[in-house]
């Protein structure tokens, strides 16, 4: 698949000392192997600035303070941006693997790496990765859209909550369905597949080293591989707004209510 193509390239974007430290916190963090790295870790008077800043965003970016953004900006400057993405990589390609380890997907990732230098991390994951994760279409679009709105909660994406995708509200989707999400586990609206879904959603997002069998179980019983791939890939690319909502950047659209948007056929966000 081109967008495991797209993953791996994310894993390639070297930066250095900064890069390979930032992998190993957040790996630690949530207890998973952390990604490979180019060089061994360092350590320097920003470290703790950006240590903090990385278990954080880990664990929980919705709760990242100004006082941490303050000092990840003193202690890196501009560097601040390209430290924040090279986190979520570090942060969510470990949960991916050990995702679709749990549903039990094989892929075959890569035994060696070829270190993309200066490896424009932001341009693979903006421009590369998340288009081709937007223009897989194994899940039906209000899987897909339940599944986003889910992880835009959890992260508390104001941005994302005030979003509505129009192929999925042209297939079925509902205002009075999404608000059944935050409680699904009782909803009469939501399907199966669907609560099968936000539970690995969940797991995905809280706990990626201890995924309970019996929610890989629900993704193999309702999705077939690709369909597997895909939901997964999909709460990877949903978790970009980590990037936004660590950076205090994730202003809604619109002062009230709900903005509509298309993914179109290359993966792109159409507003209007």
């Amino acid at each position: 698949m081109d967008v495991l193509v797209e993953l791996n390239r994310l894993v390639a974007c070297s930066d250095g000392r900064l890069g390979t430290f930032v992998r190993q916190v957040c790996a630690r963090t949530v207890g998973l192997p952390a990604l490979p790295a180019e060089v061994s870790a360092g350590v320097s008077d920003a470290d703790p600035a950006v240590a903090e800043f990385a278990e954080q965003f880990s664990v929980d970016v919705s709760m990242i303070s100004d006082a941490q953004r303050e000092r990840l900006r003193e202690a890196l400057g501009d560097r601040a941006f390209g430290a924040v993405v090279q986190m979520f990589i570090g942060d969510f390609v470990p949960r991916v693997r050990a995702g679709l380890a749990a549903v039990g997907v094989e892929v075959a990732w890569p035994d060696s790496i070829a270190w993309d230098h200066p490896g424009n991390a932001a341009d693979a994951l903006f421009n590369g990765f998340m288009p081709a994760v937007a223009r897989l279409r194994s899940l039906d679009p209000v899987t897909s859209e339940v599944v986003r709105l889910r992880g835009a909660a959890q992260h508390n994406c104001r941005l994302c909550k005030s979003l509505r995708e129009t192929t999925a509200l042209d297939a079925g989707g509902s205002e009075s369905l999404y608000d059944e999400i935050e409680r699904f586990e009782g909803s009469g609206l939501l399907s199966e597949a669907q609560k099968a879904a936000l539970r690995y959603v969940d797991a995905l997002i809280w706990t990626p080293a201890h995924i309970d069998a019996e929610v890989a179980a629900g993704v193999r019983r309702y999705f077939t591989d690709e369909q597997a791939i895909e939901l997964t890939l999909d709460v990877m690319r949903n978790a970009g707004n980590k990037i936004a909502v660590s950076l205090a950047a994730d202003a809604p659209r619109v002062a009230e209510g709900t903005e509509r948007y298309l993914l179109d056929a290359n993966g792109q966000t159409v507003f209007g």
